[in-house]
């Protein structure tokens, strides 16, 4: 069983930027899809970006230009450098890791509010 931790969420205004991190256990980390969704109430869980283990990375319209998505194999770590926060993007932060269909990680999420 992978474990997926999310930190680095909280209260930002509008115009700031924060840094999301997910480390997952194993030793396989690098053969991972990783991904980053978000929830906002009353509303589906949406990809936001998402780096492939060859390092391609996808983004939603919404957030391209703004967020970064990034691996550091080393350290079992995936991030999300978002700038230029909206309120908008007020969210539930989730990490999702994949290895194929049969083998999909969530984390707990990250609350990122932005508000001024």
């Amino acid at each position: 069983q992978v474990q997926v931790v999310e930190s680095g969420g909280g209260l930002v205004q509008p115009g700031g930027s924060l840094r999301l991190s997910c480390e997952a256990s194993g030793s396989i980390f690098n053969m991972y899809a990783m991904g980053w969704y978000r929830q906002a109430p009353g509303k589906q869980r949406a990809l936001v970006a998402r780096i492939t283990s060859t390092g391609s990375t996808n983004y939603a319209e919404s957030v391209k230009g703004r967020f970064t998505i990034s691996r550091d194999n080393a350290k079992n770590t995936m991030y999300l450098q978002m700038n230029s926060l909206k309120p908008e993007d007020t969210a539930v932060y989730y990490c999702k890791a994949e290895l194929g269909p049969a083998f999909v990680y969530w984390g707990q999420g990250t609350q990122v509010t932005v508000d001024s």
